[in-house]
C-alpha cells in the first residue's frame, strides 16, 4: 500500500479567508460569530451566524463568471486555488489523468428558493437557465476539476456534516490504492440562508443566544445548539513517492480513516456507541497504531445537548484505559458549523496543530458538565508535541468519520 501525505492547504472560514489568517485568529482565540447579515432576521428567532467577510472572487474567475456560480461553488474555488498554489503544482508538469477531485457539500446551492418565488410571481419560464447547473451538489467538484484541469474521477461526497472528512477518507483510500497520484480533497457550503436557518431552528439544533461569546460553546453545561457558519477547506493529498520526487514541503501524512453509519435515526446520534466505536477503532487500526499514542482530537464538538454528551462518552470508551487525559477541543467554539465543509477545515486545523505542536483552544467554555468531563482545552491553547492527532466528524443520518493524521517527521 502507498503512503499518502497532504502537500498543500487553502481555506476560506468566518475567522480568516486563508489558512494563514484563519491559524493566526486561532492563535489568538478569535471569534468569528457576529450579527446576521445576509438576510433580514425580523421575523426569525435567529440573529447571529458565523459569516464568511470581506471575500472577494475575482482573484480566481472573471466578473461575468461570478454570476453562473453558486455561492458554495465560489468558497470551493478560492479554497482548492489556495491549496493548489500552495502545493507547488501548477509549476509542475504531471499526469492530470491522475490527478483527481474529491470534493463534497452537505446542501450544495443555495439559489433555489429566489427562483421558486419567481415561479409563483412571474411563471416557469422566469427561472434562471443556470438554475440546476448552480445548485447541484457536484458544482463544487465541477468547477474545481475545470478550472485545475483535473482529470482524473471527480466525485462529491454527501454524508452530512461528516462530508469533509469523507472526501479526505476516500482520496486518502483512492491515492493508497493506486487510483490516483494526486486529489483535491475538501468540502464547502454556505448555509446562511432563510430556509436552511428556519429549518434547523424548527428542529431545535440553532442556538438562540444573541451573545457571540456564549452562543457556540462546546461541551459547556449552558450549550443550547449550534451555531450557523459557511465556508470551505481543501487539501492536496499526494502519494508519497509523487511528493518526494518533486521536492515538494509535506505538512502531514494521512495514516488512518474510519467510516461507519449508526443506521439509527436521521437527527439523532446512537448513545449505545457501538458505530462510533468501531468508526475510531477502523482509523486506528488502519495507522497501526495504539489509543495512547494519539496526543490531540479534533473533536466534532457542535454545542449541541446530545452531539457534545455523545461523543464525550465516545472519547471516553475508547481512550479511557490507555489515555484517558487526552487532549480534546473544538474549533466550532470559534468559527460555528460550517456544516459539510466543517470536516475539511477541522482536517486542515488539525494538520497545523501538527505542525506547530499547538493545542487550538475551545473558547466560550465556563460551565462544567459533568456528562462531558474530558480535557477541553479551555479558552487557552498550549504548546505539546503531537505525533498522531485524531480528527472527528459527526452527520444526520447517523454517520461516523473520523481520520488520524501522523507528523512528517516520523
Amino acid at each position: 500500500m502507498r503512503k499518502v501525505v497532504i502537500t498543500g492547504m487553502g481555506s476560506v472560514t468566518p475567522i480568516g479567508n486563508t489558512v494563514d489568517a484563519m491559524w493566526t485568529s486561532i492563535l489568538e482565540a478569535k471569534c468569528g460569530i457576529g450579527k446576521l447579515t445576509q438576510f433580514d432576521t425580523e421575523n426569525c428567532d435567529i440573529k447571529i451566524a458565523a459569516e464568511v467577510k470581506e471575500f472577494d472572487l475575482k482573484n480566481y474567475v472573471k466578473p461575468l463568471e461570478m454570476k453562473k456560480i453558486d455561492r458554495f461553488s465560489q468558497f470551493a474555488i478560492a479554497s482548492s486555488y489556495e491549496a493548489y498554489i500552495d502545493s507547488g503544482l501548477q509549476s509542475r508538469e504531471f499526469n492530470r489523468d491522475m490527478f483527481s477531485v474529491i470534493f463534497g457539500s452537505a446542501a450544495g446551492g443555495s439559489t433555489i428558493g429566489p427562483e421558486y418565488h419567481k415561479i409563483m410571481e412571474q411563471g416557469c419560464n422566469a427561472v434562471s437557465k443556470m438554475t440546476i447547473p448552480i445548485n447541484l451538489v457536484n458544482m463544487a467538484a465541477s468547477n474545481i476539476a475545470i478550472k485545475l484541469k483535473a482529470f482524473g474521477t471527480c466525485t462529491p461526497v454527501v454524508t452530512a456534516c461528516a462530508s469533509g472528512t469523507d472526501c479526505i477518507g476516500k482520496a486518502y483510500r483512492d491515492i493508497k490504492n493506486g487510483y490516483s497520484n494526486v486529489t483535491l480533497a475538501g468540502a464547502s457550503d454556505a448555509c446562511i440562508q432563510p430556509v436552511f436557518i428556519a429549518g434547523f431552528n424548527s428542529i431545535g439544533a440553532l442556538t438562540k443566544s444573541t451573545d457571540p461569546l456564549r452562543a457556540s460553546i462546546p461541551f459547556d453545561k449552558d450549550r443550547n445548539g449550534f451555531v450557523m457558519g459557511e465556508g470551505s477547506g481543501s487539501l492536496i493529498l499526494e502519494e508519497y513517492e509523487h511528493a518526494k520526487n518533486r521536492k515538494a514541503k509535506i505538512y502531514a501524512e494521512i495514516v488512518g480513516y474510519g467510516s461507519t453509519c449508526d443506521a439509527y435515526s436521521l437527527t439523532s446520534p446512537d448513545f449505545g456507541l457501538k458505530q462510533g466505536i468501531r468508526a475510531i477503532g477502523e482509523a486506528i487500526k488502519e495507522a497501526e497504531i495504539s489509543p495512547g499514542e494519539i496526543s490531540y482530537i479534533n473533536a466534532h464538538g457542535t454545542s449541541t445537548k446530545y452531539n457534545d454528551k455523545y461523543e464525550s462518552m465516545l472519547i471516553k470508551s475508547v481512550f479511557c484505559n490507555e489515555n484517558p487525559k487526552i487532549a480534546v477541543s473544538s474549533t466550532k467554539s470559534m468559527m460555528g458549523h460550517l456544516l459539510g465543509a466543517a470536516g475539511a477545515v477541522e482536517a486542515i486545523i488539525t494538520t497545523k496543530a501538527i505542525n506547530e505542536n499547538y493545542l487550538p483552544p475551545t473558547i466560550g467554555y465556563q460551565q462544567v458538565d459533568e456528562e462531558c468531563n474530558l480535557d477541553y482545552i479551555p479558552n487557552i491553547g498550549r504548546k505539546k508535541k503531537i505525533r498522531y492527532a485524531m480528527s472527528n466528524s459527526l452527520g444526520f443520518g447517523g454517520h461516523n468519520s473520523v481520520l488520524i493524521l501522523k507528523s512528517k517527521g516520523d
